[in-house]
């Protein structure tokens, strides 16, 4: 997919790794469409828009609600016409034992990490199908790859966008759209930074001393993917080996995963 002079529209654009992806995109040419929460990344988005050959598009709306979602892409094909790349990256976390975490925080977080993903792509495949040419890029994470303590509300929706992914590749490939799911650890964002304090022990220990990468890395990775049309975008080489290891060695990687636990609560003990 040629990034220049295509619509990309890009949901959760106004912060994190979607603002990195945002400003890249529009330096490549393309007519950028933001679609993000009418908040203060927004406000700072629109008073300091990235450079581009195109004024990007933002349009304030709720992804885990699918009016708001389908009423948003109407309004980003009216500026910058039919979108032919979707970035999902719009996403919430909140990690927790998973007995302490209210069933709401599971609702949430299926709500706007797995539909805040689905509705979009139902609001732009069937134009992609009929043009024969498309690329959707959704955001799931190392969580996504294997459980990780601490992430019962957030990986399952991480699984179910990489599930979504793989079948959408498999349906939409005929019609010439390519749909590639991206595996990013720890980003260096807001994000990250809001769910620290709340992270169980446990957790911490099983991210040890990983070093965050900055989002501009992710959205270089993306910015590849969609050119070249790659099904899945490892960001970095530990998150590419985690993939293998899980689907070659799962009974290791679970080993390993259940003594870290271990051993942070004899230390928490002693």
């Amino acid at each position: 997919m040629i990034i220049a002079g295509s619509h990309a529209i890009v949901t959760g654009g106004s912060s994190g790794i979607g603002r990195a992806t945002v400003e890249l995109l529009a330096s490549a040419g393309a007519r950028v469409s933001v679609i993000a929460l009418d908040d203060a990344d927004m406000e700072r988005l629109a008073a300091e828009p990235p450079r581009g050959a195109h004024p990007v598009h933002l349009v304030a709306a709720d992804v885990s609600r699918r009016e708001q979602v389908e009423a948003a892409v109407a309004a980003c094909v009216s500026s910058h016409g039919p979108c032919s790349i979707l970035v999902t990256s719009a996403g919430v976390v909140m990690p927790g034992y998973f007995e302490a975490l209210p069933v709401e925080e599971f609702e949430r977080q299926m709500l706007v990490n797995y539909l805040g993903t689905l509705y979009p792509i139902k609001a732009v495949v069937g134009p992609m199908i009929e043009a024969r040419r498309g690329a959707i890029v959704c955001i799931s994470s190392a969580a996504g790859l294997l459980g990780v303590f601490g992430y019962s509300a957030y990986g399952p929706t991480k699984y179910a966008v990489r599930g979504l992914c793989e079948v959408l590749r498999s349906e939409l490939r005929p019609h010439g759209v390519a749909v590639s799911c991206v595996f990013p650890s720890d980003v260096d964002t807001p994000q990250l930074a809001g769910e620290r304090p709340h992270q169980p022990r446990e957790l911490k220990a099983v991210a040890g001393a990983i070093k965050p990468i900055p989002p501009a890395r992710v959205a270089a990775a993306i910015a590849e993917g969609i050119r070249t049309g790659k099904p899945l975008i490892y960001p970095e080489v530990k998150t590419r080996v985690l993939a293998r290891m899980a689907g070659t060695m799962p009974g290791f990687t679970r080993s390993y995963l259940d003594r870290v636990v271990t051993r942070s609560r004899r230390r928490h003990r002693a």
